[in-house]
């Protein structure tokens, strides 16, 4: 059995910042592995752990410096790894959904994987669509923001409780292939451990650009543009008080009764 999983590198920005163009200045951020493509990880691994013969392979869209992230995900337990990425990638800019799920569909129709996991959404474009968009250019079935997972590996057959509006929760089976999105909460991320970070040095990690994935630079072309990049202003202030829990339970209550919310 084989398990694909997406994985992104996403940016962090502190809490002091500038933007810079398009973008926040790179001075504001630092890169870490999508929290939701931890939990996909997590899932896959265990999965291997649980059932003989299973290969775990991650697959990331990004430059040579999103290969520490993914060394990372290699040292929690994948086999081996994809990077994509080329010129005409760096070029563009912003890839939305489809550019992304037409990448990831290359990789899919090569791997062919019985199982292909993402996570529900990424950090910082907050699309939360790739996986289901991979799903239906590939053809296969899926369910999205999936919190509890079961898979038969003889069956590649996939029980899974997922997340609906409104609380709801549905149980249901998809059968494999199938495309999974991994909901936070699922499982409990280990930390990549020092012989795994040892080890992940050594596993294969395969670069493809475009030409590898038997794709043109029209793969890039989106009717989606960013036209600007602002920090929306503040509706409110909060108050930070310092000091011991006593100085600011008095302060806290003399605040309370200027705004009116108690009476003094």
């Amino acid at each position: 059995m084989k398990i694909l999983v997406t994985v992104k590198e996403v940016a962090e920005v502190d809490d002091e910042f500038e933007i810079s163009g398009l973008d926040v200045d790179e001075r504001y951020l630092e890169y870490d592995l999508n929290e939701w493509d931890d939990y996909a990880v997590e899932e896959a691994v265990q999965l291997s752990e649980a059932n003989d013969d299973v290969e775990v392979v991650t697959v990331t869209v990004g430059p040579e410096r999103s290969e520490e992230t993914i060394r990372m995900a290699l040292a929690k337990g994948a086999d081996r790894a994809i990077r994509i990425w080329d010129d005409t990638l760096a070029d563009a800019g912003l890839l939305d959904v489809s550019t992304k799920a037409e990448l990831l569909a290359s990789v899919v129709e090569a791997e062919e994987p019985d199982l292909v996991l993402t996570g529900v959404q990424a950090a910082d474009d907050s699309f939360g669509a790739t996986g289901v968009a991979l799903a239906e250019r590939v053809g296969f079935e899926w369910a999205a923001v999936v919190n509890d997972l079961e898979h038969d590996v003889d069956a590649n057959r996939s029980s899974v409780r997922r997340e609906l509006e409104g609380g709801v929760e549905e149980l249901t089976d998809v059968e494999g292939p199938a495309v999974l999105t991994i909901q936070t909460g699922i499982n409990e991320p280990r930390y990549a451990s020092l012989r795994g970070i040892r080890q992940a040095q050594r596993k294969p990690l395969d670069v493809q650009t475009l030409d590898d994935l038997g794709l043109d630079a029209s793969v890039v072309d989106s009717p989606v543009t960013l036209t600007s990049m602002y920090e929306p202003e503040s509706e409110g202030d909060a108050v930070v008080w310092e000091g011991s829990p006593d100085e600011t339970a008095d302060e806290l209550a003399t605040f309370l009764r200027e705004q009116g919310v108690v009476e003094g």
